[in-house]
This record gives structure tokens, C-alpha cells and sequence, in this order.
């Protein structure tokens, strides 16, 4: 599967995802492209580094809408199947959400659905909450509000925004890595809002079979 990343900033999740395909933890896919919507971005560098084409569509005073559609070129033409946001500081339109449907994934440095949006480490603090994290979701129209498909805990200590956030940063390596080998491999259908692997569907659909077996 051809995954392209989209990045605005360093790109440590790119990276970390990169290193993940490179290494086998994410089998049967390769990083067809790194595109960022700011030239400057440290991510692209990271990314030419590693041998991975890396690709500006800055916005240039267009519409969001004009910007999107030659970001979706691009994409297509390289023909990627798997959309990973990794620090992508815009929002989609429904353009490009309509245009990858189901296949595009986002990481948010909170336990979705608790503080979505911005400075979501800033939100965990000011709330007093004991337990943080990160989340992997697919992203639709809502508000990073997709099915989830990962999430991991991080204790929130005597924590600043920044030390939190360093630590949440070391766990959504490990979880976005983790998420993209699930998606890529298959083994899972969205039913509702929830990310359910095939595994786990069939043995509860063989649970209902032997009870309704031991019932008769």
C-alpha cells in the first residue's frame, strides 16, 4: 500500500512512521511521498533523507479549495491509497475528505473524545486530569471526531505543557506506527464509530455460534 504523509512542521511522526515502514513493523507498504504545505518545513529534509520524495504545494494566496485539488494531484498521480496526517496544520475540506474517504488518518495528542482542537496538552493541565494520551482516528468531517482506532495513556504528572507534551510525543510514535500497520493490513471493519479487527469479530460471532449451539 502507497501511503503519502502530510506534514507542515519538523515531521517527527513522519519520521517515526518512515522508520517504522523501513524497519518491517509496518509490512506491505512503502512512503510514496512527503508533502507539506510550507517550503521551509524541516519534515521535507527528514523525509529527502531518507530517500522518500518530498514534495512543497504551498497555498500561495489560492482558496483552500484550489490549494487541496493540486495537493489531490499529486496524491493520485502517485497513486496513494493511505493519507497519514502528521503535524498537518490545516483543516480538510470535505473536497479532500470526499476524495479519500475512509482512508485518511490523523494522531491528536489527547484521549479523544476529551479536548479535540488546538493545544489539547494546554486543555488536559488546565482541566486538572490525572490521564492523558494520544489517539489514531480516521478523520471525516467533525472535529478530529473520526472512529478511533488507537489510543495510548500518559500519566499526567507535575507536568508543563511542554514536558507532557514530550511525553505524549513518545507514545504517538509507538501508536501511529502501530494504527497504519492495522489499516494496511486489513484486519478490521468500521462498525459505527468503532474500529473492530477481524479477529476480534470472529471470535465474538463464533461466541454467538456456540452459544446459540449450547442454547439448543
Amino acid at each position: 500500500m502507497k501511503i503519502g504523509i502530510l506534514i507542515s512542521g519538523r515531521g517527527s511522526n513522519m519520521s517515526a512512521l518512515a522508520d517504522a515502514v523501513s524497519d518491517g513493523r509496518i509490512p506491505g507498504a512503502t512512503v510514496a511521498v512527503v508533502l507539506s504545505d510550507y517550503a521551509a518545513a524541516a519534515g521535507l529534509k527528514h523525509a529527502a533523507d531518507r530517500g522518500i520524495e518530498a514534495l512543497a504545494v504551498e497555498r500561495r494566496g489560492r482558496t483552500r479549495e484550489e490549494h487541496e485539488r493540486e495537493i489531490i494531484a499529486a496524491l493520485r498521480e502517485r497513486e496513494v491509497e493511505l493519507i497519514c496526517l502528521a503535524g498537518y496544520m490545516r483543516l480538510l475540506s470535505p473536497v479532500f475528505i470526499e476524495a479519500f474517504r475512509g482512508r485518511i488518518l490523523n494522531i491528536h495528542p489527547s484521549l479523544l473524545p476529551a479536548f479535540p482542537g488546538l493545544d489539547a496538552q494546554g486543555q488536559a493541565i488546565e482541566h486538572g486530569v490525572k490521564v492523558s494520551g494520544c489517539t489514531v482516528h480516521f478523520v471525516d468531517e467533525s472535529l478530529d471526531g473520526g472512529p478511533i482506532v488507537v489510543q495510548r495513556a500518559v500519566p499526567v504528572l507535575d507536568d508543563t505543557e511542554e514536558t507532557l507534551a514530550a511525553r505524549i510525543l513518545q507514545e504517538e510514535h509507538r501508536a501511529y506506527g502501530e494504527a497504519v500497520a492495522l489499516v494496511v493490513s486489513g484486519d478490521y471493519e468500521i462498525v459505527g464509530r468503532r474500529v473492530i479487527t477481524t479477529n476480534k469479530i470472529n471470535r465474538d460471532r463464533q461466541d454467538e455460534q456456540d452459544k446459540k449451539s449450547n442454547d439448543e
